[in-house]
């Protein structure tokens, strides 16, 4: 019951601070005039959006942030080295893109941080998390991740801590890479985001009543993840977070997230499927944001190669709105895609267990 509690209180905690708290950030960046710039060579219709406030990442990430600790005092229950290493990476990741913002508005340049630098703090992050994750074993011996491949669970052989650092930062990179490109029509990354937020969510629900450290279910089909329970508590809280945040960034926009939002949600998905051991599962599970990365990888290949393009303009979403469809219809269309992709994820990951019983 207490389980439930805590699932339930996070996100409605996560919910209500960034419906109460993002408007007052609005008037806070507003009043600043730290304004979205905007490309010149993108959809006309993107040059009303100047002067949008920006870095809207900062409400959720603190309402996560507060909800979890808020669940924790109030359900009287102990954090877990999983869910705060996913909120350290998610802060982490988050602060490299508040950087980048911060010298995109007050410097007003459009690249904000050197690519150098804004990689060197991706990687100072990522690596940190990384080899933090490998520490901390309870009473079973299991740590926050695990140094096998994963898809619905642990498989395959162990490839050791060097290489699963490598492979945890390819994931961290390109998750937020993947959220940062989706976020560029108003509440697209942010609806995405949550979708695949309430199927961690239920993942770790799941993973938690079938869990190995629990002699009842401990069968055949039982999950080796260290604190499941926890990882739902965090992807509840951000899921919560999200879903408030969208009120705001809905079209029109009042305020957009900004690299500190697109980094710190792309960092908590890629945390929440190294430690609950969904890795491969989150290529489905957020394929919204791997189709959109694909679409600029494809058209940077393809012009590089033959000089031709194959879209109107990546990434994908502003190749529609250049084909004539409204900011809405893509979004909402986007949206189904979303939905669909996390529909098939969470059939594989039920499908898994059930081969597994």
């Amino acid at each position: 019951m207490n389980s439930m509690k805590q699932i339930l209180f996070s996100g409605t905690i996560g919910l209500f601070l960034t419906l109460i708290g993002t408007p007052l950030l609005i008037k806070l960046l507003a009043k600043k005039g730290y304004g979205q710039f905007i490309r010149d060579d993108g959809p006309r219709d993107h040059h009303s959006k100047r002067g949008t406030p920006t870095m809207g990442g900062i409400a959720f990430i603190l309402a996560t942030i507060i909800a979890y600790v808020l669940t924790k005092v109030i359900t009287s229950s102990d954090p877990t080295f999983s869910g705060v290493l996913v909120l350290f990476l998610m802060a982490g990741m988050g602060l490299v893109g508040f950087l980048d913002d911060y010298i995109k508005i007050v410097k007003q340049r459009s690249l904000g941080l050197r690519a150098k630098a804004k990689m060197a703090g991706q990687l100072i992050v990522g690596i940190a998390f990384a080899v933090l994750s490998l520490q901390f074993a309870d009473l079973r011996g299991q740590t926050p991740a695990s140094d096998r491949l994963s898809f619905t669970q642990d498989f395959g052989w162990q490839i050791g801590p060097v290489i699963f650092v490598i492979w945890a930062l390819f994931m961290i990179l390109a998750m937020s890479n993947g959220v940062n490109l989706t976020d560029g029509l108003d509440g697209l990354a942010t609806g995405a985001s949550v979708m695949v937020f309430g199927a961690y969510t239920f993942i770790g629900i799941w993973q938690h009543q079938e869990s190995c450290a629990t002699p009842i279910t401990a069968g055949p089909a039982c999950y080796e993840v260290r604190d499941p329970l926890d990882l739902a508590v965090v992807a509840s809280a951000l899921m919560g977070a999200c879903f408030g945040f969208l009120w705001w960034n809905t079209s029109p926009a009042k305020i957009f997230m900004g690299d500190t939002g697109s980094l710190a949600l792309g960092g908590a998905l890629a945390g929440l499927a190294i430690c609950s051991r969904t890795e491969l599962l989150l290529a489905i599970l957020g394929g919204l944001f791997v189709l959109i990365t694909m679409s600029v990888v494809i058209q940077v290949g393809s012009f590089r190669l033959t000089g031709k393009r194959v879209f109107r303009m990546a990434p994908l979403q502003h190749h529609f709105e250049l084909k004539g469809w409204s900011e809405v219809l893509v979004v909402v269309r986007f949206w189904i895609i979303q939905g669909m992709c996390v529909i098939v994820g969470l059939g594989i990951f039920y499908g898994g267990w059930q081969a597994a019983k």
